[in-house]
């Protein structure tokens, strides 16, 4: 009995060592995988914006009265010289005594004033006429030898001052003389608004209303915007980016632009990165120097109906791209040292290798030494992964 209990206890403990190694041998772990491929790479500076109109014209108000209302709205197309405010005088300012009192005093001053001015132009060219006549007996006299050379000298410059006199009275009677026309211009404004008339504001050029600043009736001031005017198909876009970005961007680099879901992205060119940087409070409340970059559309915008002023887009300014590059996704890459490295899939274990990166972006990382086409590498690799361990793969992507 005791030989058969030796047995049944040897087997029992050889059975309880094999469950305990089944349950303590390494475990193989799951891993994404990725194959290294060759093919064109982009570094992009990736950012958003808006799109704006090239030429926009803000017309104004040209003289202060009342606005009657605007019929256009936003989306009517205009042509140029077509009427699109009307403006009338607003009262009281241009319907009260005293100013039609101090317009018509103002208007008979600069009438009296002309007058004279006109009196001494006239009394000046009558003195002009004699030093001229004084001066040519003088010289006659002076030939004949019964003047001295210094009376002649004082003959000519006689003359001469009044030439300069009459030049003065030519020109304050032209001063009077305008000064008289802004006085009847303004009589004349003044009785234009006694009798009704208005003042129609044109468009300076054809497109479309863009927005309508003064609907309403009302008075306004001299130069107040009335509305915008402009053409919608001729757009840009305007992207701020990090002012540490902005430095490898040059106009003419390649862009696309992303306009929202569902459409294809429109190719586009850099045009302008602005000289100057300005401050931006960003959504983590840090403050940030930010450059405008403004790009040219090179697609049409035929085939995208609703884009136009103002609109929200997303751009990825192309600054490197490589025709044939040796690609692994960035989030198979990690830190090693002062180097890079990756995980290869080696049969059913990981093998860490050392890679250099020559660049990378959000996506893809370029790999100068280290890997070739084809490899398998483990992406997002966890802390569980080490050189050697036991992997179990999932499809490559």
């Amino acid at each position: 009995m005791r030989k058969s209990n030796a047995v049944v206890l040897g087997a029992v403990v050889v059975g309880i060592a094999a469950v305990a190694a089944w349950a303590l041998r390494p475990v193989p772990i799951p891993v994404e995988t990725a194959r290294v491929l060759r093919g064109p790479y982009e570094q992009a500076v990736s950012d958003d914006g808006k799109t704006r109109v090239r030429d926009r014209y803000t017309i104004a108000a040209p003289l202060a009265g009342r606005l009657e209302r605007i019929r256009l709205r936003a989306g009517d197309v205009v042509k140029r010289g077509d009427e699109v405010a009307v403006l009338a005088p607003a009262p009281p300012a241009l319907h009260d005594a005293r100013t039609e009192r101090e317009l018509r005093a103002r208007l008979g001053a600069a009438e009296a004033q002309h007058q004279r001015a006109a009196a001494e132009a006239k009394r000046v060219t009558v003195r002009r006429d004699q030093a001229r006549i004084d001066l040519a007996r003088q010289k006659r006299l002076q030939g004949e030898g019964f003047i001295s050379p210094a009376a002649l000298e004082q003959a000519t410059l006689a003359l001469q001052t009044e030439d300069r006199a009459l030049d003065g009275a030519q020109f304050a009677e032209e001063a009077s003389r305008h000064e008289l026309e802004q006085a009847r211009v303004a009589m004349g404004f003044y009785r234009g608004a006694e009798s009704g008339s208005t003042w129609a504001v044109r468009s300076p050029v054809s497109g479309s209303v863009l927005r309508v600043v003064q609907e309403s009736e009302g008075v306004v001031a001299v130069g107040a915007a009335l509305l915008e005017v402009a053409d919608p198909r001729s757009l840009e876009a305007v992207v701020d980016v990090l002012s540490q970005e902005s430095v490898a961007i040059r106009p003419g680099m390649a862009a696309r632009i992303e306009l929202g879901r569902g459409v294809a992205p429109l190719g586009a060119r850099v045009r302008l990165v602005e000289p100057a940087a300005f401050t931006k409070v960003s959504a983590l409340g840090v403050e940030e120097q930010r450059v405008n970059v403004v790009l040219d559309f090179v697609e049409p915008l035929d085939r995208v109906q609703t884009v136009g002023d103002g609109f929200r887009v997303d751009a990825h300014i192309v600054t490197h791209r490589l025709e044939d590059a040796l690609k692994v996704p960035v989030g198979a890459i990690f830190r090693e040292g002062a180097g890079w490295a990756v995980f290869l899939v080696d049969g059913k274990r990981a093998a860490k290798r050392p890679v250099d990166v020559a660049m990378r972006n959000g996506v893809e990382a370029v790999v100068a030494k280290g890997l070739a086409a084809g490899d398998t590498v483990i992406v997002y690799p966890s802390d569980k992964v080490a050189d050697g361990s036991r992997i179990e793969m999932r499809e490559p992507r």
